[in-house]
C-alpha cells in the first residue's frame, strides 16, 4: 500500500462485529445479514439508506472495538426495521420540517427511540450514543414524541455531527446509491425481512425489550389507514350481490333462446345508490363534521365517481337536510341537539329509488334500528373515551353498532 494512502475497510472486523450482534440479538439476525455493506469515506461513522444498504467509514471501523461495532450494527438496522425513514418523511411533511437542523433533530429523536432499551444483556452501548436520559427525556416513547419534546439548543457538540443516513429520517444523502443502485432490497424483500424479525420476537415473548415487543405487534397487525378501510367497506357493500342490480329488457336474457316467443329480461348492473347519514348532534365536534364532509366527497370515488348516486342526510334527533352530493363545500350540516339516527335510517330508506348502501358517520351515541335495513350498512365511528367525569356517569358506555353493520373506526 502506498504510504499515506487511506486504509481500506477492515471487513473481517466489521463482519465479526455483525456476528457478535447476531449472537447477542438472535431475533435480529435476518435483518443484520440482509444489510449490504458499501464502503464510503463520505460517511462520518455508519449510515443506512431505505433500501437496506449500510455505508461504512473505514476510519470509524478501525478505531471502534468489535463489541461497540456490534452495538452500531444493531442500532443502524433498527432504524430500518422501525421505518424511521418513512415516519421521518411523514413527520417532516406534516410539520413543515425542511431545514438541516430539523432533520438532525429527527435523527436524534429516532436514536432516542432505539437507544432507550436495546443495549445491555451482551450488547455494549457504543461510545457517544445518545439516550433519552442524556437529554433529560423520558424513556419508552416514539420518535415523533421525542422530536416534539426537545430542541437543538444545548445539545452536546458531538451530536451535531450525528448522521445515520436517509434510513433514519428519509432525506437523501450525497453518498446514497438510490433506488436504482446495486444491491438494494425491493419493497417485498424489505417486508419479508420485517416479518421474519417480528416472527422471531413474537415467538420468544418476554425475552426482548418492550420497544421491540411493541414493534413486533404492530408489524404483525399494522394499523390500517381508516380512510382506506372506509372506502373499501363501501366498495365491498356496493359490489355485493343484489346491490346495484335490476332486471332490464334493454338487452334480453340469453335464456330467451330456449323459450321461443318469450322475451326474458336480463339482470344488469347500474351504479349503486348510497345514502350517507351524518351525525350532527352536539356530541360531534366541528372538526369531526369537517372530516365527515371530506369522507363524503371521497365516497363518490367508491361508486365510480357518480356523485348523483350519493345522497347526504344530516341528522341529530331528526333529519334536518337532505342533499344530493355535488361537492363537499356545498353541504350544510344542521343539528346540534340530541341523537337518534333511527330517523335518518327511516328517511333514507323511504327514498325512491331506495339506496343500495347506507353509510353512517357518527360517534355511536345513538339508538339503532331494531331490525336491519334491506341493504348493506357501513358505520364510520368517531373515536370516544368513556368512563370519566365528562359523561356524568362513570359507567356510561353507548350501545355498540349492531352486528349487521360493517364498522370502521375513524381516526
Amino acid at each position: 500500500m502506498t504510504a499515506g494512502a487511506p486504509a481500506a475497510l477492515d471487513r473481517d472486523k466489521l463482519f465479526a462485529a455483525r456476528l457478535h450482534a447476531a449472537r447477542a440479538r438472535p431475533y435480529l439476525a435476518t435483518a443484520l445479514f440482509a444489510l449490504h455493506v458499501v464502503e464510503s469515506r463520505s460517511v462520518p461513522t455508519m449510515a443506512v439508506d431505505p433500501f437496506w444498504r449500510c455505508y461504512v467509514s473505514p476510519a470509524f471501523v478501525a478505531r471502534m472495538p468489535v463489541e461497540q461495532l456490534a452495538g452500531v450494527w444493531v442500532h443502524e438496522v433498527s432504524h430500518l426495521l422501525r421505518d424511521h425513514h418513512g415516519r421521518g418523511e411523514r413527520l417532516a411533511r406534516d410539520q413543515g420540517l425542511t431545514g438541516p437542523g430539523d432533520r438532525l433533530r429527527m435523527n436524534i429523536a429516532a436514536d432516542c427511540e432505539i437507544n432507550d432499551d436495546i443495549y445491555g444483556d451482551g450488547l455494549v452501548r457504543p461510545e457517544g450514543a445518545v439516550t433519552p436520559q442524556s437529554l433529560g427525556l423520558p424513556s419508552g416513547v416514539l420518535m415523533e414524541d421525542y422530536a416534539r419534546r426537545f430542541r437543538l439548543e444545548g445539545v452536546h457538540g458531538e451530536l451535531l455531527w450525528l448522521d445515520c443516513g436517509s434510513g433514519a429520517d428519509g432525506l437523501g444523502r450525497g453518498w446514497d446509491l438510490g433506488p436504482d443502485g446495486a444491491h438494494g432490497l425491493t419493497e417485498q424483500e424489505r417486508d419479508a425481512v420485517r416479518f421474519r424479525v417480528a416472527q422471531g420476537i413474537s415467538g420468544r415473548p418476554g425475552s426482548t425489550p418492550a420497544g421491540w415487543e411493541r414493534w413486533a405487534k404492530e408489524a404483525f397487525h399494522p394499523p390500517q389507514p381508516w380512510r382506506d378501510l372506509l372506502g373499501a367497506a363501501v366498495r365491498s357493500a356496493a359490489a355485493a350481490s343484489g346491490a346495484g342490480e335490476d332486471y332490464s329488457y334493454g338487452r334480453p336474457s340469453r335464456r330467451s333462446a330456449g323459450l321461443p316467443g318469450v322475451v326474458l329480461p336480463s339482470l344488469r348492473r347500474r351504479p349503486p345508490r348510497v345514502a350517507v347519514i351524518i351525525d350532527t348532534s352536539g356530541s360531534v365536534s366541528d372538526a369531526e363534521l369537517g372530516s365527515a364532509l371530506l369522507e363524503v366527497a371521497a365516497l363518490s370515488r367508491a361508486v365510480g365517481g357518480r356523485r348523483e348516486q350519493v345522497t347526504v342526510l344530516s341528522c341529530d334527533a331528526a333529519v334536518n337536510v337532505v342533499h344530493p352530493l355535488c361537492r363537499a363545500e356545498g353541504i350544510a350540516l344542521v343539528g346540534g341537539g340530541g341523537t337518534d339516527l333511527r330517523t335518518g335510517f327511516e328517511r333514507a330508506l323511504r327514498a325512491r329509488p331506495a339506496p343500495d348502501v347506507v353509510v353512517v358517520l357518527t360517534d355511536g351515541e345513538t339508538p339503532w334500528p331494531a331490525t336491519p335495513p334491506p341493504c348493506r350498512t357501513v358505520v364510520g365511528l368517531f373515536p370516544r373515551t368513556y368512563g370519566d367525569s365528562r359523561w356524568g356517569d362513570p359507567a356510561y358506555v353507548p350501545e355498540a353498532p349492531p352486528a349487521w353493520a360493517r364498522v370502521v373506526e375513524i381516526g
